[in-house]
């Protein structure tokens, strides 16, 4: 990506020593198939279900390739679904929170982080990179980063619901199939009508496969090779 290579040479220029970029679990996502606890091995797909997955995925494979050139030093981060305050999560919680919405069989499970162990993450990236043993052994490697608690996606949205103080939700289960066929003629009616100022629509076919199939990944090359240990966790009170 342009941007990212941009990034790149200027850190070759000033003479960065190292680079960390904030990669995302979503550069081995296809829209099809979930994952359960998947790994690094885990290839990119040959197709991927938005711009975001493959524009990341592309961003990842220029830092990957620039470890060790000019002796800057590069690093990937691949975090979980991120959340903390002021997101997209919480701040739908706070308006929605006596409603509860469920799209298919509300069975899936996905792996969040909070946002301060994401920036943890980097730190310890970043402190890896400066031995050498460590650049030896992590330099241009992307690493699986959550809060190794993998849980129930709508489990997780009640729990957000919970700790912002409101009582259970009414849960409204819509099937699968229904919210697909809206999000397609949403998208088929964006294409007929973008040119005619339509914005894109929030709800798409990639957002429901996000939000529909399990999404899990091991975090152990991170916490053998980076040190990495998830300094807050998912509740509150834990």
């Amino acid at each position: 990506m342009p941007g990212t290579k941009k990034v790149i040479d200027a850190c070759k220029i000033c003479k960065v020593k190292r680079l960390i970029y904030t990669s995302s679990c979503a550069d081995v996502f296809d829209g099809v198939h979930g994952h359960s606890n998947v790994n690094e091995s885990k290839p990119y797909p040959d197709k991927f279900p938005d711009a975001y997955a493959q524009t990341k995925a592309e961003a990842e494979k220029l830092v990957i390739t620039a470890n060790g050139t000019t002796e800057i030093l590069t690093c990937c981060i691949r975090p979980g679904s991120i959340f903390g305050p002021g997101d997209k999560i919480v701040s739908l919680a706070d308006c929605y929170g006596r409603i509860q919405l469920i799209i298919g069989d509300g069975k899936n499970n996905d792996d969040f982080v909070y946002v301060e162990n994401v920036v943890h993450a980097h730190i310890c990236a970043e402190r890896t990179l400066r031995t050498k043993e460590g650049a030896k052994i992590s330099g241009g490697k992307a690493y699986f980063v959550s809060n190794m608690e993998q849980m129930n996606l709508w489990d997780f949205k009640y729990m957000v619901r919970e700790e912002l103080g409101y009582k259970r939700p009414f849960q409204i289960r819509i099937p699968l199939f229904v919210i697909l066929l809206i999000s397609y003629v949403l998208e088929w009616m964006y294409k007929l009508l973008s040119h005619y100022g339509m914005r894109q629509p929030m709800l798409t076919p990639a957002m429901i496969k996000y939000a529909t199939l399990n999404r899990t990944f091991s975090c152990n090359k991170a916490v053998e090779e980076l040190g990495y240990k998830p300094i807050v966790t998912l509740k509150v009170n834990s």
